[in-house]
């Protein structure tokens, strides 16, 4: 099957709000049942409308001539319709379950908080930023102390289960306008719709002004969408009632596959998606869950090496 016959085909799966033209980036949709369906369909979407347009890591050589082709990029909408369906996990995610599983520590968990750098000390190289610090340890100049964004969102929801005010936000004008890298996740907004038997669902939507569609919008969605898991489960014991997944929801100002990762787009995951069926470029979670476990002692050691290494530089 070519690529036109296969967007033919999920064309109740990929839309295209509006094309390119006239200095406008496209518009997109892509939706799934699952996580894996949903992040499949939004990277064909992406690689089929979208634009080309250069960005600021294009390589250039000496004489400023670009190396890279531009990247393909959209404003995008991405919808996962059952958050927890399976499969959950897309074999043709850049990097391994050592991967995802770090990641999904690094943005619940917090296990690399303490890499984020001191906004005051001109010298520090750390990190500017976590997911995990900014939504969860939120701090404004000025003002003692931390905020717990998503123990407020868990809080306001108990007490008004019909509440548009539950959100999370990463961005910190004072200090992200102008750095080298500053946060691509803007927001998270919680809302809670009963479903027909009178059961809770929460639904997430999730803004990210820039997203790295190939390369970090499936180990995002992933994280995020165990989040949205983790904050249900803490509403339903902070008020004793069952509290189910709505839909999962992100949109992406720019949603994009850099002009040099094409060929290995083309080549690793267009491929599989052509040749293979979906069960053979798939994972479940319980699949996968035994090798996170095998993983979580390598990741905790791979943490503490690199803390030694910081500690002997500095």
């Amino acid at each position: 099957m070519d690529l036109p016959a296969l967007l033919a085909e999920r064309k109740d799966r990929i839309f295209l709000e509006l094309p390119a033209g006239q200095g406008r980036i496209p518009c997109l949709t892509a939706r799934g049942r699952c996580l894996a369906e949903a992040w499949e369909n939004s990277l064909l979407a992406v690689y089929a409308y979208g634009c080309e347009i250069r960005t600021e890591y294009d390589r250039k050589d000496s004489a400023g001539n670009f190396l890279d082709p531009p990247s393909r990029d959209c404003t995008m909408r991405l919808i996962v319709e059952e958050p927890l369906a399976e499969p959950m996990i897309h074999r043709c995610f850049p990097g391994g379950l050592d991967s995802l599983e770090e990641y999904r520590q690094e943005v619940l968990d917090g296990i690399k908080d303490h890499w984020v750098r001191d906004p005051d000390d001109p010298e520090d190289e750390r990190w500017e930023y976590t997911y995990h610090e900014r939504l969860f340890r939120y701090t404004v100049p000025g003002k003692e102390g931390a905020v717990d964004q998503l123990a407020a969102v868990v809080e306001g929801l108990a007490r008004s289960p019909i509440s548009r005010r539950c959100q999370a936000i990463t961005w910190k004008v004072w200090e992200d306008t102008g750095i080298h890298d500053p946060a691509c996740m803007q927001s998270l907004w919680f809302r809670i719709l009963p479903d027909e038997d009178g059961v809770w669902r929460l639904n997430l939507n999730v803004r990210f002004r820039s997203r790295d569609a190939y390369d970090a919008a499936f180990m995002n969605c992933f994280a995020l969408i165990l989040l949205q898991e983790r904050v249900a489960r803490q509403l339903s014991e902070k008020t004793g009632r069952e509290v189910r997944l709505g839909r999962y929801l992100d949109e992406s100002d720019s949603f994009h596959i850099y002009g040099s990762k094409l060929r290995d787009f083309e080549d690793r995951f267009l491929k599989q998606v052509m040749s293979r069926r979906f069960e053979q470029r798939t994972w479940t979670r319980a699949f996968a869950e035994p090798f996170f476990a095998e993983a979580r002692p390598r990741i905790r050691e791979k943490i503490a090496a690199q803390d030694r290494q910081r500690r002997r530089e500095d």
